[in-house]
């Protein structure tokens, strides 16, 4: 079976019979064993993987038909899936969950065979996914680098070949920070697309799931069908009216462009040359491409007061709810932050929004789209930060990736594109920044730059090898 078959190609060889699910998954399977060595998984299922998959064959033969059925995908290791337990990469006396959390219903309910639990970092805080009780995954790409966080392990199994595409999560830019470094598309949807049940207002507002995939299609596709509210959910969203595979394969017309490379207030960032180039070149595609692009920078303002309360708080309430958790030092800092003055701040922080999301969102008076970097750093060495202790991580990492938080705190979607690569050959991503749920034109931009860049034709050395 070839490997890097997208998610649509999977799902049209499927319902023409030309292949079955057990094909597929059998592959997937074996993909997964042979790059094992790149920690990306946190569990494979090969015996239950194998046995939906004969049952999806069982259903295609009866005449069913389903967006992704017997199409393998994974999910990333904070998603409840029955059986299964979500130790979010913290050592604690974890059971296995009794029902699936909403997003894997949906994958489900669309027919999809889920091959595994990808790895991650302890309750998701830090762009690299490592743990000392869960591994370290490491980057297709250069197996000495790690592909991000949180969702790197996500983004490992997509960029290796393993998998079509893959749900992770974004509360400070962990779908869009991976994408960038594994040279992946990456959507953060707007708050509230994606049900996050059984937890009905995920961080306090700033975690989404979303898709990550080697094209925009793809990644819409999944989008597709991760889509929709919970009744019991904090943030309710109506259907859209068009499908975002639709916007896929629609013109995005000509858009206005703002490029920034400002960080948002009292967040250092320092931007390494090579990523403001293909940043810049990217532009200048745009621009042939007949949108105006300009330069034009957002006004943050001081919008960190809008991240802190939500995050630390959300990271207490993670670790509060586990049965006799032992995490690493920084992560029982970050949380005693929320338990100490998080929790008291939270409401300042939500009472907050509306201005932020007015002095933000100035910057579409003049613009449709924003395009900024997505990382300030080229990805980070596996085991960057280990041994280091709270402060020291938390500003080394606020200085690799200053970009992406900003629009967790607005709830406004992105979308990270691939960029480029270095001169060492390591992938440089870069942000589609809308308004409220334009989710839409995001996609399709980003659908109209694929089409010149090619960057899902763009595949690692083999990490089988490289990774061995």
């Amino acid at each position: 079976m070839e490997d890097f078959l997208g998610l649509a190609e999977q799902a049209a060889l499927l319902a023409d019979g030309e292949v079955t699910s057990r094909e597929l998954v059998e592959a997937a399977l074996a993909r997964a064993d042979a790059v094992a060595s790149l920690e990306a998984f946190r569990v494979v299922r090969h015996e239950a993987a194998l046995q939906e998959a004969d049952e999806a064959d069982r259903r295609m033969a009866a005449g069913e038909w389903l967006p992704l059925l017997g199409v393998p995908v994974a999910i990333k290791d904070d998603t409840d899936l029955a059986g299964e337990t979500t130790p979010f990469a913290v050592l604690a006396d974890h059971r296995p969950k009794t029902a699936d959390a909403e997003i894997v219903r949906k994958l489900r309910e669309a027919g999809a065979v889920i091959v595994g639990k990808t790895t991650t970092c302890e309750i998701g805080l830090w762009p690299f996914s490592e743990s000392p009780g869960y591994g370290r995954a490491r980057n297709p790409w250069d197996p000495a680098r790690t592909p991000g966080g949180s969702s790197g392990g996500s983004a490992a199994v997509v960029a290796a070949g393993v998998v079509p595409a893959a749900v992770g999560s974004d509360g400070a830019g962990s779908i869009r920070i991976p994408a960038a470094w594994t040279n992946l598309v990456g959507i953060k949807p707007q708050r509230g697309r994606v049900s996050g049940y059984p937890h009905t207002d995920p961080f306090n507002g700033i975690t989404v799931w979303g898709p990550l995939a080697r094209t925009v299609g793809d990644a819409a596709l999944l989008l597709d069908v991760l889509t929709g509210s919970h009744p019991k959910d904090a943030y309710q969203l109506d259907q859209p009216v068009t499908p975002f595979a639709s916007a896929a394969e629609t013109e995005p017309g000509r858009l206005r462009i703002a490029v920034s490379f400002r960080t948002a207030f009292g967040v250092p960032g320092k931007l390494d040359p090579e990523i403001r180039l293909a940043v810049e070149r990217l532009a200048r595609r745009l621009t042939a491409l007949g949108h105006k692009v300009f330069p034009a920078d957002p006004d943050y303002g001081p919008i960190f007061m809008g991240l802190v309360p939500r995050g630390t708080t959300g990271v207490a309430d993670w670790l509060d709810g586990m049965p006799n958790p032992r995490p690493e030092a920084r992560t029982e800092v970050e949380a005693k932050i929320g338990r100490i003055a998080g929790r008291r701040l939270l409401p300042l922080a939500r009472r907050l929004d509306p201005y932020f999301r007015r002095r933000v969102g100035r910057i579409f008076q003049t613009a449709d789209v924003v395009l900024t970097p997505t990382t300030a750093q080229l990805p980070l060495k596996v085991g960057a930060f280990d041994g280091a202790g709270y402060q020291r991580t938390q500003s080394g990492v606020a200085a690799a990736c200053p970009y992406a938080w900003t629009w967790n705190v607005l709830g406004w979607p992105g979308v990270n594109v691939p960029a480029g690569f270095s001169k060492d050959g390591l992938p440089i991503g870069a942000q589609l920044l809308g308004h409220d749920s334009d989710e839409a034109t995001l996609i399709s931009l980003a659908a109209q730059l694929e089409a010149v860049e090619g960057w899902a034709d763009k595949r690692p050395a083999d990490p089988a090898v490289t990774a061995g």
